[in-house]
């Protein structure tokens, strides 16, 4: 064993040198820290396999180490073992053989939520909502998704038999699927919203995403559109590379698009936009979201700092890190953090500080105080630290708990089952509506479920209740308290009727999903998005647009 370690720390010492990776004043110490770590961690290993009462699995076990050793860096480094791989090139590169579907756990029940519009599960039939029982005659009740997800992967032309559980159907269905390569779209769908304004969903970071950008926009302008709606909102990043180049579609030749800083040489680099732009001039709108991040924030952020378009939404994430794969021994990777980015401006975006641990080893957000002030292109003020602030921001939707507890509870997606069961067809996704009496169905449907939920008053009753117990002041006040409860009981049967219009919009949603899928799902929102409609408000005015970028 300790042959192994000593190797180790050779190999080590070596790359150290060669990386210069002992940059430090005594590389002589640091080299011992190594040695005498690597020495300890053998030997605790070797002695836990050795003696624990209980049989332990050796890769599980290391496996738990790494992850804990990883965690306490930052949450996007981490230890991808060869059974991962595959899983890792999807992430990466959108492609994967398989049937072409999301599956996931609804009222614990594998279930589908969204087969992919032209691939298999698509064209064989399947629905969402429907239940998996078997794959290849293999039991999955009770298996978690990504057993699911590696039971339906597999080399394309290959076939998959499922069984499942349809609504309105009495016996479970057999279906052959023969797994095709699946390449899930970076830009899933595009089209017009208004006579003049052209819409861009960009859900992902994979290869290719620029080039779909680009098809999009030249479609788009083909149709008539003469200005753009980029929809960054839930997307979490991906390719460096490919945020360079959506960028390089709006800003001039030349112009740096990011910079990345770290503690290697190689980790130094700047980027800039090396082909001819796209469009210079089309006025545009960014929506972000707070789980828009990474690659999406540096796009949002350069099109923010060079003032080419008005970012519109909530404020982003907050990730300015930048991770590479390295090589490990028997088909595994490290991904490890090996450098923070920096937009045009100058500003680093990241929100959390992981290099100044508290005591507990929690990680804190960077106090405004350390916050500090860049320029735009136009002198407008923004900060680096804190994610991308939108220049025109929008309250969060914010659902009420009825709402909520539908959503949670999957009520509205088995109504929405039921209901395309029932319902051979309905209008299209723009043109679909509840009325009052499809809303009255649901509520009758609605009856016969069991589910509850609690309010904020109420939770801050049970708070005050818990207070005043432990400042033994409860007996004095109890009758107050059963007062105000009984006053502020929430009521099933007058919030369904209280936030009906609210209810009936998640209602439209879901079931025109049933039918037209992701991209039906996504028109039938458009008209209630209050990102969207500001987002087009604020480009259908010029003077407001001009303000917004300092142009005026």
């Amino acid at each position: 064993m300790k042959k192994i370690v000593s190797r180790a720390a050779i190999i080590v010492f070596l790359l150290g040198t060669a990386f210069g990776l002992f940059s430090y004043s005594d590389p002589g110490e640091r080299y011992f820290a190594i040695v005498k770590n690597l020495d300890i961690f053998a030997t605790l290993f070797k002695e836990v396999n050795t003696y624990y009462v209980d049989e332990v699995n050796p890769n599980e076990l290391m496996k738990v180490g790494i992850d804990a050793m990883l965690a306490s860096l930052d949450p996007y480094t981490n230890y991808i073992p060869e059974d991962q791989i595959e899983d890792f090139r999807t992430m990466t590169t959108g492609e994967y053989g398989g049937i072409g579907a999301s599956v996931g756990v609804r009222n614990g029940l594998n279930t589908v939520l969204m087969p992919y519009e032209g691939y298999p599960a698509h064209k064989q039939g399947l629905r969402i909502g429907d239940v998996i029982l078997k794959i290849d005659n293999i039991d999955v009740t009770g298996k978690d998704t990504d057993e699911i997800s590696r039971l339906l992967k597999g080399q394309a032309n290959t076939k998959v038999d499922l069984t499942i559980k349809r609504f309105g159907a009495k016996e479970p269905m057999q279906v052959t699927l023969v797994r095709e390569h699946i390449t899930v779209n970076n830009v899933p769908y595009f089209g017009m919203v208004g006579k003049d304004v052209g819409y861009i969903k960009l859900s992902d970071f994979t290869t290719g995403a620029a080039r779909e950008v680009r098809q999009a926009v030249e479609s788009l302008k083909k149709e008539g559109a003469t200005k753009l709606v980029l929809d960054l909102r839930d997307n979490p990043g991906g390719l460096l590379i490919e945020a360079v180049n959506i960028a390089n579609l709006f800003i001039p030749k030349g112009a740096e698009v990011v910079s990345t800083k770290g503690k290697m040489r190689e980790s130094n680099q700047t980027y800039h936009a090396l082909d001819q732009p796209l469009d210079l001039t089309t006025p545009m709108a960014v929506l972000v979201s707070s789980r828009s991040a990474s690659a999406a924030e540096i796009v949002a952020g350069v099109l923010q700092d060079y003032d080419r378009a008005v970012v519109v939404g909530n404020k982003t994430f907050g990730k300015g890190l930048v991770q590479t794969t390295r090589p490990l021994s028997y088909n595994s990777q490290l991904k490890v953090t090996t450098a923070k980015y920096y937009i045009p401006s100058g500003r680093c975006i990241q929100a959390i500080d992981y290099s100044h641990r508290n005591l507990d080893g929690s990680a804190d957000k960077v106090p405004d105080s350390l916050r500090i002030k860049f320029l735009t292109k136009n002198g407008r003020p923004v900060y680096d630290g804190n994610g991308i602030e939108p220049d025109l921001k929008v309250s969060p939707e914010s659902l009420a708990p009825i709402s909520v507890a539908l959503l949670s509870n999957g009520l509205i997606f088995d109504y929405a089952t039921e209901y395309h069961g029932r319902t051979e067809k309905i209008p299209s996704a723009a043109q679909f509506t509840i009325t009052d009496g499809d809303y009255e169905k649901f509520v009758k449907w609605l009856s016969t479920k069991k589910y509850d939920y609690t309010t904020k008053v109420e939770e801050t009753i049970e708070e005050l209740e818990a207070v005043a117990k432990d400042e033994k002041s409860y007996n004095s006040i109890k009758p107050k308290l059963d007062a105000l409860r009984q006053q502020f009981a929430h009521d099933k049967t007058k919030d369904l009727q209280e936030f009906k219009d609210e209810i009936k919009e998640l209602l439209k949603r879901e079931i025109v999903s049933r039918y037209y899928l992701f991209n039906g799902a996504l028109q039938a929102s458009f008209n209630t998005d209050q990102d969207m409609l500001k987002a087009q408000e604020v480009l259908q005015t010029p003077q407001q647009y001009g303000k917004l970028l300092g142009r005026n």
